[in-house]
């Protein structure tokens, strides 16, 4: 145990009682610190101690590895955020280039709080996966507030964070689809070239999500009614019984 500047104790591991928590074997270890994929561990004297972050590091390196990732690209991962990026290196690495989402750095602790006990190494690992979250040194960034909020406000809600990220893939598939919808639209009709095309672009997608927002606000408005009339219908005593003849 070691104490923090602000008097609480932290876990820390020896290199043989790190390897046991995560599930792995202790050569396996090292050849993850061989190969950068662990921040260096505390030293006191010829002894090396690790600690919770260290833990969740590999348990997330072992999720990612059984989802089909590779070590080159884990690591990649790993060296690019360590070395520390601003948002706009953040939105590139992480394969959205600029965004008008507010990214949020969160420490492990901070994280956890948003989705109690769903911080789980293979909702992390989807997570990194989908891009949400990204490793910068000792914190955690979150490429947007405001999908944050309503991943958290959804499993308060008791949606398992599982499911959320699933949905969250397949709506990221429409939405691709839209965007490249609205794009075509513009380019086909205006065809001014490239560069000027993309200004367009540009320009014109608030008028983009604001179709998409008012469709999926009559969508919405279209399943909640559809589904009040079926429950009204069901209901004993509904004006469809009443004139269902008796056999």
């Amino acid at each position: 145990m070691a104490d923090t500047e602000a008097g609480t104790t932290v876990r820390e591991y020896r290199t043989e009682e790190l390897a046991e928590a995560a599930g792995i074997s202790v050569r396996t270890l090292r050849f993850y610190r061989e190969r950068r994929l662990l921040p260096p561990p505390r030293r006191e004297g010829r002894i090396a101690w690790y600690d919770d972050h260290h833990l969740a590091r590999l348990r997330t390196i072992t999720a990612l590895l059984e989802r089909g990732h590779t070590l080159g690209g884990i690591a990649e991962l790993t060296a690019a955020f360590e070395n520390g990026r601003d948002v706009g290196q953040l939105g590139e690495l992480l394969g959205i280039g600029w965004s008008e989402e507010t990214p949020v750095r969160l420490t492990p602790e901070a994280l956890a709080d948003y989705f109690e006990g769903e911080v789980t190494p293979e909702n992390l690992a989807a997570s990194l996966e989908l891009g949400y979250v990204a490793t910068d040194g000792d914190e955690i960034v979150h490429v947007s507030r405001r999908l944050l909020d309503v991943s958290s406000a959804l499993v308060r809600e008791g949606v398992p964070l599982a499911a959320v990220l699933e949905t969250g893939r397949r709506v990221r598939e429409h939405a691709d689809a839209l965007a490249a919808l609205f794009a075509g639209l513009i380019t086909e009709h205006l065809n001014n070239g490239d560069e000027e095309d993309a200004e367009a672009v540009t320009r014109l997608r608030p008028l983009a999500k604001s179709v998409v927002e008012a469709e999926l606000s009559m969508a919405m408005d279209r399943l909640l009614a559809t589904a009040s009339a079926g429950a009204r219908s069901e209901a004993p005593g509904s004006p469809q019984e009443a004139q269902t003849p008796a056999p």
